[in-house]
């Protein structure tokens, strides 16, 4: 999506551009919206921020939807229609206001300047081949307030369409659990919804009539799936699926708020060398800074410390395993840390596996490691074409990456600490683009299968909220990096869950406890510095719902949240300590 250009040669040019599209829809065009003109005077099932029905400026009939944009917010409306796979459908509205978008998640889009009367928008999109609903949305833009849409038309099959079977129930997530149940929580689907079923394989059907639902009869320490869907007197819409495992498991020792930062102990930068032994106690987690491979595809990986012409002051192989006992013996974690910028590591074959595998357990054998940090970037992870399912994934660098992370898992036992650092265009850009289905990028989304294979091993994960482009959210807008805001939408969506961009297919959400994000500590240690009091904001969001700007959580509160990440702790001592002095009173406090 662009951002609109106020030159005056750039808006005639888009004048021109759109005067091609404008367009009348087909005669008797088969609409699969039931109140297309908001007659019914509520805007309702559409999801707004903000927005309401009006009964003037109008096109037709006797209602439109006013929506406002502001300096925070697009007033996006979106509505989910169900739809055929494989199918291709027009999109129109009229509408009228400063800079209005109208576009389909995953698919097409299409926008105006300004104009003073009613103007039709349209665009198409194509569905995925095992994609039941879609999201279309409107939106005006940042600080230019008031626009109206009227007279939305979604022409194609019907796929269960609006007015008979009612539209897949919202972001599915997990409320609580206990060893022996599981509360289930759900935003409401689309259409007339008599009640809900939720579903498990070999197991009796749950009725709901709400929003919610617990299971019982389950076992401790287990995984399950669910899905739900809504059903009328026309029958059951489309399924969400959402994956819950009960309460029960022996824990990893991580602490319930903990601090975790990278050491840089292979290399020198900027920041200058920190010795173990010279981390503060504040810090909970270290994880060390990088383990590499011997070439990008050979699955054989070496740690080393940094050699003392790079790094004066650098401690002995037997200094350093000594360091790591007495930070173990305090109760903090080492991890080895795989990957980095630089750290090319593409598994493409099940020999480079078994090397991955093999030479990972020998370094932590060898220096005592608490377990494992997965830190890839670059591209040692994208999609083959065709590789649409997150939840069975074909290409090999994923598949083979998976089944290492599995092994390794499997063979330490309860008290392996797993945690990821991915960049969020590897995690929340999947919800607008999945690089196995786009013509685009064929790396967007690629740790989505890892996380879900991984999800029962996974202690924490802390994306990195930082070096980011613009991320759309749950909530339809665009977040920027350096905020409460974005910190509280890019967390939001690992808890809530979200549609995988045009697959048709749910993420499901994680467990609160197994969330964190992460920061750079200083100003220096990379782009999206966020001031203190930000990051308090959306702490304070986040695991209370209070103080969230106007944000609403759609995976709600987790006061179990896990913490912060930060790189690193190199740059924090650099900077005098501010990140650790900051963060660490707040998150004990919480």
């Amino acid at each position: 999506m662009r951002r609109p250009r106020l030159l005056a040669s750039l808006l005639a040019a888009a004048a021109v551009a759109l005067a091609g599209a404008l367009t009348a829809s087909p005669a008797q065009a088969a609409n699969l919206l039931t109140d297309p003109g908001f007659e019914s005077g509520s805007v309702s099932p559409w999801t707004c921020d903000g927005g309401q029905v009006v009964s003037s400026p109008v096109r037709s009939g006797t209602k439109a939807l006013k929506g406002t944009a502001g300096a925070a917010s697009t007033g996006r409306c979106a509505l989910t229609v169900s739809v055929q796979p494989g199918s291709t459908y027009t999109l129109s509205a009229w509408v009228r206001g400063s800079y209005v978008y109208l576009g389909a998640t995953g698919g097409g889009s299409t926008w105006t300047g300004s104009p003073a009367s009613y103007a039709q928008l349209s665009t198409s999109f194509t569905t995925g081949a095992a994609q039941t609903t879609a999201e279309v949305y409107v939106h005006g833009w940042y600080g230019q307030g008031d626009f109206w849409v009227d007279d939305v038309v979604v022409d194609g099959p019907p796929g269960g369409g609006e007015g008979q079977v009612p539209g897949a129930p919202g972001s599915p997530r997990v409320s609580q659990t206990t060893e022996t149940s599981v509360t289930l929580a759900w935003n409401a689907a689309s259409g007339q919804v008599d009640g809900y079923t939720v579903r498990r394989a070999g197991a009796a059907d749950v009725a709901a009539t709400g929003t919610g639902a617990t299971i019982s009869g389950l076992a401790a320490c287990t995984t399950y799936e669910f899905t739900v869907a809504a059903r009328n007197a026309e029958g059951e819409g489309p399924a969400a699926a959402v994956t819950a495992r009960t309460a029960g498991c022996t824990g990893s020792g991580l602490a319930d708020k903990a601090l975790i930062g990278y050491l840089h102990t292979s290399f020198a930068n900027g920041s200058g060398y920190l010795r173990l032994d010279d981390v503060p106690s504040e810090w909970d987690v270290v994880n060390l800074a990088f383990g590499e491979p011997t070439t990008p595809t050979s699955g054989d990986i070496r740690f080393s410390l940094c050699p003392a012409a790079e790094c004066p002051g650098v401690e002995t192989k037997t200094e350093f395993i000594a360091a790591i006992d007495r930070k173990q013996a305090e109760g903090k974690k080492v991890l080895l840390s795989i990957g980095g910028q630089n750290g090319l590591v593409q598994l493409t074959t099940t020999a480079a596996r078994d090397a991955f595998v093999n030479s990972v357990g020998a370094i932590i054998d060898e220096y005592g490691l608490d377990g494992l940090d997965v830190d890839l970037e670059g591209h040692s992870l994208y999609f083959n074409a065709g590789d649409s399912d997150f939840r069975n994934p074909t290409t090999p660098v994923i598949v083979n990456l998976i089944s290492a992370l599995k092994s390794l898992t499997a063979e330490y036992g309860d008290d392996f600490v797993l945690s990821m650092a991915p960049e969020t265009f590897f995690v929340q850009v999947g919800h607008q683009f999945y690089g196995g289905t786009s013509a685009g990028d064929n790396r967007t989304g690629s740790y989505l299968p890892v996380i879900h294979a991984l999800r029962d091993e996974l202690d924490v994960l802390h994306v990195q909220d930082y070096n980011s482009g613009p991320v759309m959210g749950l909530d339809g807008q665009y977040h920027n990096m350096g905020g409460a805001d974005f910190h509280i939408a890019m967390t939001d969506m690992l808890k809530a869950g979200f549609q995988v961009a045009n697959t048709g297919r749910f993420f499901p959400g994680l467990r609160e406890d197994q969330i964190a994000f992460g920061l750079p500590a200083a100003v220096s240690a990379g782009n999206g510095y966020t001031q203190p009091a930000q990051v308090h904001q959306a702490l304070d969001c986040l695991t209370s719902g209070a103080n969230c700007g106007g944000y609403t959580l759609r995976g709600g509160a987790s006061p179990g949240l896990r913490g912060l990440m930060t790189w690193s702790i190199n740059w924090d001592e650099y900077y005098g300590w501010e990140f650790m002095e900051h963060h660490r009173p707040y998150l004990d406090a919480l």
